[in-house]
């Protein structure tokens, strides 16, 4: 994984909880389904690096440059989860960082 740009870190674990910081894709010109899977590849390589799975995860936020791009974003974001899906907040923000189509973060929690 790469250096964060700012005072951040890309993922804390306090006990048995992972708290994983907002990823974004390289690409940003390409398709939501394209960048949705950038960011979901490494914020499922931040989770494994950490030493949790992805069914430990419990809640995600998911931030849309544009709410039409829901049902592209979701149809990836399906192939990630299985049931029971963790609990999650999908919303249309004006501004994203360096102008991408999508960014997701998570929380996790070892059973």
């Amino acid at each position: 994984m790469s250096k964060p740009v700012g005072p951040y870190s890309p993922y804390r674990v306090v006990g048995n909880q992972l708290f994983v910081s907002g990823q974004i894709p390289n690409d940003v010109d390409a398709p939501v389904s394209v960048q949705t899977k950038q960011v979901l590849d490494k914020l499922k390589a931040l989770v494994e690096q950490a030493g949790f799975k992805m069914s430990d995860v419990m809640k995600c936020s998911v931030f849309l440059a544009d709410i039409n791009d829901f049902a592209a974003m979701n149809e990836v974001y399906a192939t990630y989860f299985s049931e029971p899906y963790p609990a999650r907040a999908a919303v249309a923000v004006l501004d994203i960082v360096k102008k991408v189509k999508v960014e997701i973060d998570c929380f996790a929690v070892k059973q």
